[in-house]
């Protein structure tokens, strides 16, 4: 008998085992979901993660204490919409065909959620893509029309048509977002969702919560604030990026327009009042009055200075101005960042989801005297990157290796077991997500921005970038090439291109960006071919 029960027990254990080892496997190997959050014009140095002089994102941060961030993350080409068809085609702008602001997407191109979708995920897009108003591969979205609105948005929506939402923008993304995932989703397949974020784009409204605490701070200014661009091409002189000249005073710095007519001070250019009133003119009298109560005092307190304050005074009000508002943003970005992974977290959906926090480009926080992006130097070309994926990736890990936008949905696609399309032209992160470093092997990547002359006047330019060095080329009514010392000179204040100590290197990047354009099917034809395209298309009607 005893022999018999101690069988009996046997069985029950090894069966039991054998039944908890399945179930452990079967969760294991089931399909991530991917959570891909994404704001606008996010700055990496305005995230404490990697830089706390500005400000403290404690919610963000939480990816990289749990997960890896990236420090050579950049993209291929620093422009809002071009930067999202990049991510969402894993193409560069010349095959994807969206180069600049100014052409539309085409329709044509195959993106990475109708793969997920066609793969038996559920996908939902909710914030602003920027671009078309019927995202293809999305079961649910809900859009910003273009660039959106801070308060009372309106949204494009795939069931309702166009609908007004009261509240501000970045809450209201995220309550579409927690609503989906509470409500809407299919749980019985892994989803990828999109998750995007107007904020921090200009003009930069912060929430009533946050710009009655923000516009009362102080911020450290950058030390090249006032760099006069020596030692550098025509393009950093001929740039239309500096805060003191070209950030509009109403649109952008928030004086009232009375108070500019009071002071004689005239429009940057000729949207600016009407920028004001934009996003003012959207608000309830509860907002307005929010508003005035932060903003009015500001307004008086410059009144009463103006007639003293020297370019340099006035520069550095400026700036002020502008970290109160844009850091501001970051605030309520961080804050909802923070809700979406406590859901996770309470969910019981963390350990299966991929989450990857980023920004569609870099921007300048008072380097170089600039706001914006577009440039190839680091503040616009670098992006942040912090990718977190439990029993993945292990916490607190930094890379450094040179990654790109133009990775992601091959990374998102291998991650899912999804075979991805052989004209992408990114390579997964998987090997460096997962400790495999080794089977990572990109020396440099390729940079081209083509929207010139646009807003901002930054001259079309393609580069390659390592590690070390960064070599730039502008070829459009100039021809000129910067060459940058990355290790030796990480502010990038003095071009080296015609330095003999770096002519061995100078000649190897030129062989190698050769190589490059070739890998990546561009060619001087086709920057000929594009830019009389743009040129013929937007004077037109000056002809």
């Amino acid at each position: 008998m005893k022999i018999n029960f101690l069988i009996i027990t046997l069985c029950f254990v090894a069966l039991f085992s054998c039944s908890k080892e399945k179930t452990t496997n079967n969760e294991s190997s089931k399909r991530p979901n991917i959570l891909f959050i994404m704001s606008d014009d996010h700055a990496y140095q305005a995230i404490s993660a990697y830089d706390n002089k500005l400000t403290n994102t404690p919610n963000i941060d939480r990816l990289a204490d749990e997960g890896m961030l990236f420090t050579n993350a950049c993209v291929t080409n620093s422009i809002c919409a071009p930067s999202r068809a990049v991510i969402l085609t894993g193409k560069h702008s010349h095959i994807n065909g969206k180069t600049d602001n100014h052409f539309p997407f085409n329709k044509d191109n195959v993106t990475f959620p109708q793969i997920f979708q066609e793969a038996g995920y559920q996908t939902a897009m909710f914030g602003k893509l920027h671009f078309g108003n019927n995202p293809q591969g999305f079961d649910e979205f809900k859009i910003l029309i273009g660039q959106g609105h801070y308060y009372n948005p309106t949204f494009i929506t795939k069931k309702e048509g166009k609908k007004d939402y009261p509240g501000y923008v970045t809450d209201i993304v995220t309550d579409m977002t927690l609503n989906w995932l509470d409500k809407e989703r299919d749980e019985s397949k892994p989803f990828m969702l999109m998750y995007l974020h107007k904020a921090p784009h200009r003009e930069w409204l912060p929430a009533a919560r946050h710009h009655k605490e923000y516009t009362k701070k102080s911020f450290q200014e950058p030390s090249t604030l006032f760099d006069d661009y020596s030692n550098r091409g025509t393009a950093a002189h001929t740039a239309e990026m500096n805060i003191l000249e070209h950030m509009n005073w109403a649109g952008d710095s928030k004086l009232y327009p009375e108070v500019m007519e009071k002071l004689n001070i005239a429009e940057t250019a000729d949207w600016d009042i009407k920028a004001f009133h934009k996003e003012r003119d959207r608000m309830t009298d509860e907002q307005k009055a929010a508003w005035d109560a932060s903003y009015r005092p500001i307004n008086d307190e410059f009144i009463k200075n103006y007639a003293n304050m020297d370019s340099t005074e006035l520069m550095k009000w400026r700036y002020q101005r502008y970290m109160q508002d844009y850091l501001g943003t970051i605030a309520s970005v961080d804050e909802n960042v923070g809700r979406v992974l406590d859901y996770l977290d309470e969910n019981k959906l963390a350990d299966n989801t991929l989450v990857v926090y980023t920004s569609d480009q870099g921007f300048y926080l008072g380097e170089h005297g600039w706001f914006d992006k577009r440039f190839a130097y680091n503040e616009s070309f670098k992006t942040p990157l912090l990718i977190r994926w439990p029993n993945k990736i292990k916490p607190g890990i930094t890379n450094d290796e040179m990654v790109q936008n133009l990775d992601f949905a091959q990374t998102f696609l291998e991650a899912a077991g999804i075979k991805e399309p052989e004209d992408m032209q990114g390579e997964s992160l998987m090997p460096l997500l997962t400790g495999n470093d080794a089977e990572w092997d990109r020396e440099a990547v390729y940079y081209h921005y083509y929207e010139y002359p646009s807003i901002h006047m930054v001259k079309r330019h393609y580069a390659i970038i390592t590690k070390e060095y960064k070599l730039i080329h502008y070829y459009y009514d100039v021809d000129e090439w910067e060459l940058f010392d990355r290790k030796n000179d990480p502010h990038e204040l003095k071009n080296v291109y015609d330095d003999p100590e770096y002519k061995d290197i100078v000649t190897q990047l030129k062989s190698d960006l050769k190589d490059l354009r070739i890998k990546y099917k561009d060619s001087s034809e086709i920057d000929q071919k594009l830019l009389k395209k743009y040129l013929d298309s937007k004077f037109a009607d000056q002809r």
